[in-house]
């Protein structure tokens, strides 16, 4: 064997530019920190714990560092309602109306930027397969541009950390209309918090409880919940944003829950550890079972994974950018389609599925490498009405451009 080709198919010395690289970004003050991890064929290969958890307090990142992955919570409240879809619980062409009577008779805005009062009614209910693909014509404050936006947060609260009950939550979202009539279009939303809260009334218990009992107990997902209690609170990484004053990152941390919160958000709200989610992210790459533990069949990660946009759908820009072009979205999933197009924005092969988060979290499993990569940064980002419209300007996004360095590294680290 070559002495430069590792064990498990990767060029050492390919490997060794990733910590480099992402040391650069800290170094240059653009990151807190950062800890990634590549699994491949049966092995962690590699393990990066580079800058500090806390800069204020000299705290190193540590493997078992917490950070909050924000919207990486939305596979797993997703795998938690294709687990109940297994059992007969739900299908997807149901209506969510049988269990979230909120959302009955929706109105549709007549432009999705225009008055919200200037609606008309719903063709059909919201399914959910609407919920799980993000094409319900529900809304985030962040993802929209006017009155809309406003009135999300208004009524909501912001995306993280609202006061409300999730009863609450759920009549004050079902009192607003949406911006696009259900199936219509990918509009990127609050549809899995209203999934995880779809599962917990089947269930009858809090969302936190039903991902304790289904998925995290029999992972051994250890450090992975809803709060850090005062036991881990101390591994919890602070939550940074630049500031374009100064050019210099700032602590803009959520205020230290003292409770497990009543409002647990399947679309945002996990914390959790790099190698707790590699436990997942191994388990879907194994179709549904690892290390002996089975969750879900096998066609069901395959139906997960698999494209269910039209090509009319893909069309439309995500967040500002052509996100679609080389990608295709499934039931709480993105998969890429084309990996020559996906090399504008990352790497990785045909087929291979993953979502990121908003403090710049992502993962990727990717099956015909068999291999996971997970990358785990705290770098804030504006999450208030009209972001997206105001994204393009937004100063200080050095922190987001280590990331495609470290997956191409690591692809292009790849012998055989």
């Amino acid at each position: 064997m070559d002495g430069d080709q590792a064990s498990n198919g990767f060029i050492t010395a390919g490997l060794a530019q990733v910590a480099p690289a992402l040391q650069a970004a800290v170094d240059a003050g653009d990151l807190s920190g950062v800890v990634s991890l590549i699994w491949r064929k049966g092995e962690v290969v590699q393990v990066n714990t580079i800058g500090k958890r806390d800069i204020a307090g000299d705290v190193p990142m540590t493997r078992d560092t917490l950070f909050r992955i924000a919207s990486m919570t939305k596979p797993v409240t997703s795998i938690a309602a294709l687990m109940l879809l297994e059992e007969g619980k739900l299908r997807l062409e149901d209506p969510i109306t049988r269990w979230l009577p909120e959302f009955a008779g929706m109105q549709v805005l007549k432009d999705a930027a225009g008055p919200i009062e200037d609606t008309y009614p719903a063709a059909r209910e919201i399914t959910v397969e609407d919920l799980l693909t993000h094409r319900a014509g529900l809304a985030y404050a962040f993802s929209s541009v006017g009155p809309i936006a406003h009135a999300h947060e208004d009524r909501l609260g912001p995306p993280l950390g609202t006061p409300l009950t999730p009863d609450g939550w759920l009549k004050a979202l079902g009192s607003l209309p949406l911006s696009y009539p259900p199936g219509e279009r990918f509009h990127y939303s609050h549809a899995t918090e209203v999934l995880g809260f779809l599962v917990a009334r089947i269930e009858g218990k809090p969302l936190g409880q039903v991902l304790k009992d289904r998925i995290f107990g029999p992972l051994g997902m250890v450090d992975t919940d809803f709060w850090a209690p005062p036991e881990r609170a101390g591994r919890l990484a602070k939550l940074y944003r630049m500031n374009p004053d100064t050019d210099q990152l700032e602590d803009v941390s959520f205020p230290r829950e003292t409770h497990q919160p009543v409002f647990e958000a399947g679309g945002g709200g996990l914390i959790s550890t790099a190698d707790d989610y590699l436990k997942f992210a191994r388990m879907l790459l194994g179709k549904g079972e690892v290390d002996g533990v089975r969750l879900v069949k096998p066609e069901t990660v395959e139906m997960m994974a698999g494209n269910r946009l039209s090509d009319a759908q893909r069309a439309v820009p995500f967040m500002g950018m052509p996100f679609w072009i080389s990608q295709g979205f499934g039931l709480g999933v993105s998969v890429i389609m084309d990996a020559t197009a996906h090399a504008w924005m990352g790497a990785g092969s045909v087929g291979a599925f993953g979502w990121p988060g908003a403090f710049g979290t992502w993962w990727q499993a990717d099956p015909a490498q068999d291999m996971v990569a997970i990358y785990l940064i705290q770098d804030s980002m504006p999450l208030g009405p009209e972001a997206v419209a105001n994204m393009g300007s937004r100063r200080g996004l050095g922190g987001r451009a280590a990331l495609p360095v470290f997956q191409k590294l690591v692809y292009g680290a790849l012998g055989q």
